[in-house]
């Protein structure tokens, strides 16, 4: 099935459904942010009006075919609109480019009295036409200090409401009728919405053959925009580009190239503006994706990694499990969880959108898959990309997967001003590819994995304080085991392996201990401000390890003297893992694999036990004794 036929069955069961403040809207209808609200009495004289905080100005309004999808030219709401179209005596105050609005006026006017005049007429239409005919909207407005002016000349200054020009202003309208029980809120009222659908119904264009349905019907060239927000002017079909080369040399006019009705056009479209606002996902301001399951059942957080995507009802950061059973176990659990809330012929939808130009709106992605396919993939995807993470909030060692933001930034971004930055075109086009790998289990791109290889060898590019460089070690180290297990070779447990013979993995853990053991006979004042050894000469140690870590160890005997007893721990343990290599190995001229940061992390991770452990060993002490 297509995508259009998904969401239109999205709109028809769910016609009229309110979640959280987010309405499937009626056809022939849309939203705008208005900055003005006039409150009239119904005989349509001016009761008061005020200026509209951000957080209350999204306003459903009735829009035509035109209106609906306006650019330039006049082409007036049916209902609400701007000052430029509602105000008689605009010209009086206003010195923008349409000052003399008059025209825009006119025309608002003749289509919001043929309404009136209409058999599907509706009492508050008759209202703001009564009001609007006095054209005395701008004095009021300036009188009851919505709209102010410069004191000399009269006219509007240049003061802004919620950031918009005051010549801009969208206005909407309340209405006080006599009948107190009625909704004097015109955006919310469904008898208006009513009205102006069986109204629009009788001007909508000529009827033929529609491609979506296959039926006869009014069909339409002009489709709606704000689909991803309010202010959103892309377009996911338009057919205005005659002059171009959009269906030149395959179609001899636009009827050809594609027939879409009405009715069907605008409830398939306000289904997905519905679907965004509802549980979409944007990631910097381009690319906006929605999944959703056919019967509109909870689905977990594609973004996020596995401590971050679950409903309320599952464990936080706190309790994210240390060994991998324990994860796997939760994991499972959570799973099934979500299967158990999906219907049996329920089926998962992916799309993803991207604006392709200013005005154009392209279908980045789009995928179905049946409940079973995708939560197995979601699993697969947690399961795969996970590791043992240090928490900052908690203090904790935890198994967890990575948010797609994560990854994002720590293969392709720089470190700015403290934090992991990437360009937001790096950061969506990452995205999109790897939304595939989650929601479909598809491979990992190694480009990917190769980046986070080559950041997490660079140490000295991030603060000394290592933050953020321990983010980008243990993503690394996340993205190298799942790469390892979906192409069957290299390290994947997460658990330090003491008979290990991989010469990378072995390099890793030596250069774990240097950094360690130097690191340990600081005095208390200089952690987190120097540098030690390891990490000065990690990037070419990974290029040259043989060579780099004579180098290494050579500059590591003083501190070993400086550590006394201690520092027997260390050579022992570089004892043990050198064993593990022959000396043709060890001396070998090659550059390392990605698997040597798995074995620093390792045995970086051995050598700091736990609080988990800790408190274990405490206990079992306390118990013996």
């Amino acid at each position: 099935m297509s995508w259009t036929e998904e969401l239109y069955k999205i709109y028809v069961n769910n016609c009229g459904r309110d979640d959280c403040g987010e309405k499937l809207l009626p056809i022939s209808h849309s939203t705008a942010n208005a900055q003005i609200e006039i409150t009239l009495s119904e005989n349509g004289d001016f009761v008061d009006a005020r200026a509209l905080d951000k957080s209350e100005q999204v306003t459903v309004i009735p829009v035509t075919e035109d209106s609906g999808s306006r650019g330039n030219g006049v082409f007036p709401m049916p209902f609400d609109d701007k000052l430029v179209y509602i105000a008689g005596d605009y010209g009086k105050f206003a010195t923008g480019k349409n000052a003399d609005n008059a025209k825009y006026f006119s025309a608002y006017m003749q289509q919001l009295k043929s309404w009136r005049n209409s058999e599907n007429s509706h009492p508050a239409v008759k209202t703001v036409c009564t009001y609007l005919d006095k054209a005395c909207i701008m004095q009021d407005l300036i009188d009851c200090g919505v709209l102010k002016t410069d004191g000399k000349t009269e006219k509007l200054d240049e003061s802004k409401i919620t950031g918009i020009s005051q010549e801009d202003a969208f206005v909407r309208f309340r209405v006080n009728y006599d009948d107190m029980l009625r909704e004097n809120r015109t955006w919310l009222d469904e008898s208006l919405y009513n009205s102006f659908i069986a109204y629009n119904n009788e001007t909508v264009g000529c009827k033929q053959l529609c491609y979506a349905t296959g039926e006869i019907l009014p069909c339409t060239y002009k489709h709606p925009s704000k689909i991803r927000n309010a202010g959103d002017k892309a377009k996911l079909i338009s057919a205005n580009d005659e002059s171009g080369f959009t269906y030149r040399g395959r179609f001899s006019d636009k009827e050809e190239a594609l027939s879409v009705s009405y009715d069907f056009s605008q409830k398939m479209h306000n289904a997905l503006k519905w679907l965004i606002a509802r549980q979409g996902m944007s990631f910097e301001n381009s690319l906006t994706v929605v999944v959703w399951a056919s019967a509109l059942e909870p689905l977990p957080d594609i973004r996020n990694s596995f401590s971050d995507c679950w409903d309320d009802e599952y464990p936080d950061d706190e309790e994210i499990p240390y060994t991998q059973a324990d994860y796997e176990s939760l994991l499972s659990k959570m799973i099934f969880g979500y299967e158990q809330k999906l219907e049996t012929t329920s089926k998962v939808i992916i799309m993803g959108l991207d604006a392709a130009t200013t005005g154009r709106l392209s279908i980045s992605f789009y995928s179905e898959l049946e409940k079973s396919a995708f939560l197995n993939n979601i699993k697969k995807w947690h399961s795969e990309i996970s590791w043992k993470r240090f928490n900052v909030k908690t203090g904790k060692i935890g198994i967890n997967s990575f948010s797609v933001y994560e990854i994002a930034r720590c293969a392709y971004g720089t470190e700015q001003n403290g934090e992991i930055k990437c360009k937001a075109e790096i950061m969506t086009d990452t995205i999109m590819r790897l939304i595939p790998c989650i929601t479909q289990g598809r491979k990992l791109p190694k480009d990917i994995m190769s980046n986070l290889f080559i950041k997490a060898s660079n140490p000295l590019a991030y603060d000394v304080k290592g933050y953020n460089h321990r983010l980008v070690l243990e993503v690394a180290c996340g993205i190298i085991r799942k790469y390892n297990i979906e192409n069957e070779e290299g390290v994947t447990t997460m658990d330090i392996d003491y008979n290990s013979k991989d010469r990378s993995y072995l390099f890793g853990c030596l250069l774990a201990v240097a950094d360690k053991a130097e690191y340990e006979s600081y005095d208390a004042d200089d952690k987190g401000k120097r540098v030690t050894n390891a990490k000065r000469y990690w990037n070419k140690f990974a290029k040259q390890p043989y060579r780099t870590w004579e180098i290494i160890y050579t500059r590591l005997i003083p501190y070993f003297k400086k550590l006394g007893a201690k520092a027997s721990r260390y050579e022992e343990l570089i004892g043990k893992i050198k064993a593990n290599m022959s000396c043709d190995v060890f001396s070998s001229p090659e550059s390392l694999e990605p698997s040597y940061l798995l074995g620093y992390y390792h045995q970086l991770n051995a050598m700091y036990p736990s609080k988990k452990e800790v408190e274990t060993k405490e206990s079992q002490n306390t118990e013996e004794d």
